[in-house]
């Protein structure tokens, strides 16, 4: 049936959202007819603060409110230690693991497939935190999966020139997964059995 054009427009809308298809959309554009108005302003409230109010930290690219974020303005944390992870929600994962260093998100991987290369991550920028000192060990966090592998290639060329040490997470994480599926557990084994990595050939 044909449905109102602002149904449409929403229906269409919720699409765009991973994981949301035709059926899913719908069913959450009816929910919400069905909804008070209050809980239809707090979710718009709420995705226009998201606009508004998160940036991508200057120094690691960790979501955040402030900048730095509050993580990297942390006084107590491991400032000799960077765990490099492909996304910010990659960070929340490790931080339920115990990591106490400090973080680096590349927002994305090397997928040629999709045309994103390791010159649109944030490599450049971890280089620069590298090079100004400090720094004794990088550990790579990316995923252990094809596109993982590859960008973590890149990123151990990238610091091939410096001084400092480059390990990889352990295969505590089952090959082919993602970060964000891990458990506290399984992530922190992956931490504490990291390996490290051997330099360009």
């Amino acid at each position: 049936m044909a449905y109102p054009a602002s149904v449409t427009r929403l229906i269409e809308a919720l699409k765009q959202l991973p994981g949301v298809g035709t059926r899913t959309a719908e069913r959450l554009t009816f929910h919400l007819l069905r909804a008070p108005e209050t809980e239809l302003r707090e979710l718009s409230d709420a995705i226009l603060a998201l606009a508004e109010s998160v940036h991508a930290c200057s120094r690691c690219h960790n979501l955040a409110e402030c900048d730095p974020c509050p993580i990297c303005a942390d006084t107590s944390r491991e400032t000799t230690r960077i765990l490099v992870v492909e996304q910010p929600r990659d960070v929340a994962a490790f931080e339920d693991a115990g990591w106490r260093g400090l973080y680096h998100v590349l927002l994305g991987h090397v997928n040629p497939l999709e045309g994103i290369e390791a010159r649109d991550l944030t490599i450049a920028d971890l280089v620069a935190r590298v090079t100004e000192g400090g720094v004794r060990e990088v550990v790579l966090a990316t995923d252990p999966d094809y596109e993982g592998d590859a960008t973590a290639l890149h990123v151990r060329r990238a610091l091939s020139a410096l001084d400092v040490s480059v390990t990889r997470i352990a295969r505590g994480v089952a090959s082919g997964s993602a970060i964000e599926y891990s458990n506290a557990a399984m992530l922190a084994d992956s931490l504490s059995g990291r390996s490290k990595m051997d330099g360009p050939s």
